[in-house]
């Protein structure tokens, strides 16, 4: 039987803010165990939350970049449920009253760009975290309090492919914006996708399982695929497939199951006694929407427009920190093209081979931009420029290292036909080899004017100039 694939995501994100959402204390991955609380994070009696102010404007922004309606009236709710990595007895969160709903992104997939709907993103405070031991678990409560944002997209997503197109598109629209690290790896994004199959036609969802906790965009498209697969088979054999929650295992490819979903727990909502609502100021809103940063679609688009191929275009956009590097560089440049060829192939080769990071990067935008244009007016070939490319990473002037090493290209053709020629006179079997149809003499007295030119002769232009002469002498 025919099955449609219903998939909805929920994205768990936390925000990079300098503390947590509800107390003082600071927010800092890797920290030593339990440093980084107060008596607010661990629950204490009569310890009262304040809300952070730059968690609420990051969240204004990653609804404005969703393109969702933000509610100005910010009001917190209880989630109650007893856990020991949940030191209150209680989470913090935004259940009823979300400050986005009704966003949407678009993903690009293989039958063209398609819109995901967002229902809702919502702020909350993350939980504390456990590490299990065969003799007991030890709790880390850094964790506890760290701002999050909850985004819960609609059931539109049909595939693999489509979960991790969107995943990856979120991600990235989050990271240009600034408000989190989106490391999956590190948890600072965690995402759970639900998944469902009913027969091509149907309007009825069927049973859906929970896949918790993905740490890579690539394990979305994988852990999706084999579950589709999964309960495909449980459906062709006349079974029904069970409502529970099921974790990836990288090393078999395969979803097991963690716990049985008997039905919706009652967590008994209500709303947050000790947080008044607080309603945002819209010229405040106004402010951050008119701070935030080039978005992914902008750059390229704008990318685009200065002719990359699509291939540099979706490099440049899926690596913020490189391009703009990029950006830093045509800022001195007209040789866009160029300059992109120089920056993610040269550059990045440059730097792993330094061991360096793109922050480290010791090129200066204007030495390489400076060495692209001498590149295009014909000053050095791509041997010399490769050469004082090394230079560049030292952070030295690539103009003034040509003049000092005398590495200026030779493009004057009068000169270059005088090296010509002594080489024709002192290679008369090239010309007859030539003449004879073989054309590979021309690179071999091409090679021959570089060496003596001392590697400075254009090669192109070397390479015209010898085909003209050699026309000549054989008539």
């Amino acid at each position: 039987m025919n099955y449609e694939v219903i998939i909805g995501i929920e994205i768990h994100c936390e925000l990079k803010t300098k503390t947590k959402m509800f107390s003082g204390a600071p927010v800092l991955f890797g920290a030593p165990a339990n440093t980084c609380v107060n008596e607010i994070d661990l629950g204490h009696p009569g310890a009262m939350p304040c809300v952070n102010r730059q968690a609420v404007a990051m969240a204004v922004q990653a609804c404005t970049a969703l393109n969702m309606e933000i509610d100005p009236l910010v009001r917190f709710d209880r989630k109650n449920y007893y856990y020991s990595d949940l030191p209150k007895g209680f989470q913090i969160t935004q259940q009823f009253h979300p400050i986005g709903r009704n966003g949407h992104i678009e993903i690009e997939t293989e039958e063209g760009t398609k819109t995901i709907r967002i229902e809702r993103l919502h702020m909350e405070e993350d939980t504390a975290k456990q590490f299990h031991y065969d003799v007991g678990t030890l709790i880390d409560f850094n964790r506890a309090g760290t701002p999050l944002v909850e985004i819960v997209s609609c059931p539109d997503i049909r595939s693999g492919k489509e979960a991790m197109a969107y995943v990856e598109k979120l991600r990235t629209t989050l990271y240009y914006l600034g408000v989190s690290d989106v490391k999956m790896e590190e948890g600072s994004m965690r995402c759970d996708v639900n998944i469902s199959l009913r027969p091509q036609g149907s309007s009825e969802f069927g049973v859906k399982t929970e896949i918790k906790n993905l740490n890579s965009i690539s394990n979305v498209q994988k852990a999706v695929e084999y579950e589709i697969e999964r309960q495909s088979q449980i459906l062709d054999q006349g079974d029904q497939v069970i409502q529970e929650t099921r974790r990836f295992d990288e090393a078999t490819r395969t979803t097991v199951s963690m716990r049985k979903k008997e039905g919706a727990v009652d967590y008994k909502y209500f709303p947050e006694p000790n947080i008044f609502p607080i309603r945002l100021d819209e010229a405040w809103i106004r402010s951050l929407q008119q701070a935030m940063p080039e978005m992914p679609e902008v750059r390229q688009k704008r990318y685009q427009t200065l002719g990359l191929p699509d291939s540099d275009v979706r490099l440049l956009v899926a690596n913020k920190d490189l391009a703009d590097i990029y950006d830093q560089v045509i800022q001195h440049t007209d040789n866009a093209r160029i300059a992109a060829n120089w920056v993610i192939v040269e550059l990045t080769a440059a730097l792993t081979k330094r061991n360096l990071k793109l922050s480290e990067n010791p090129a200066r935008p204007q030495d390489v931009a400076s060495l692209v244009d001498m590149i295009v007016a014909g000053d050095i070939s791509g041997k010399q420029a490769k050469v004082l490319f090394e230079e560049v990473m030292e952070g030295h002037d690539p103009k003034q290292v040509a003049e000092q090493k005398g590495m200026k290209q030779l493009s004057d053709s009068s000169a270059l036909l005088e090296l010509i020629n002594q080489v024709l006179d002192e290679q008369p079997q090239s010309i007859t080899d030539y003449k004879n149809g073989k054309d590979r003499a021309v690179g071999f007295l091409v090679g021959q004017v570089m060496k003596k030119s001392r590697g400075q002769a254009n090669p192109a232009m070397t390479n015209q100039l010898i085909v003209q002469e050699l026309k000549k002498r054989i008539g």
